[in-house]
């Protein structure tokens, strides 16, 4: 049921942000469901593999390029799920790649706050 719980949250999440962000946008609910479980699974298996080889790289640039590597993972999602899923350029990427993890964050703590965790 939580995870349930925690791919709706991330696809309010996407629909906000592409609400929010200038050169982001989805096509409807459910094409922000697909857009936060696409999303979800490149990080998962992609974005992890990026972050554990590009490490030395996020050490120099003191966590900054694991930004660069969240908006090109939310570019990549753009372009699987094109046209109901879009992300037009890498400025617009690299904002809603912040802001979408923001969002998220909030709405999760919004919704299983910390006293709930323990």
């Amino acid at each position: 049921m939580r995870v349930l719980v925690n791919w709706a949250l991330s696809a309010l999440a996407v629909y906000i942000v592409a609400y929010l962000v200038p050169g982001i946008s989805v096509s409807g609910p459910i094409a922000a469901l697909i857009a936060a479980l696409v999303i979800g699974f490149i990080n998962a298996t992609i974005g992890a593999l990026l972050k554990i080889l590009t490490f030395p790289l996020t050490l120099l640039t003191l966590g900054i390029f694991w930004l660069v590597i969240n908006a090109l993972m939310l570019e990549l999602a753009s372009a699987l799920l094109t046209p109901k899923f879009q992300v037009r350029g890498f400025r617009a990427a690299f904002f809603g790649a912040i802001l979408l993890s923001l969002v998220n964050m909030l709405l999760k703590w919004l919704v299983h706050p910390p006293r709930e965790r323990g």
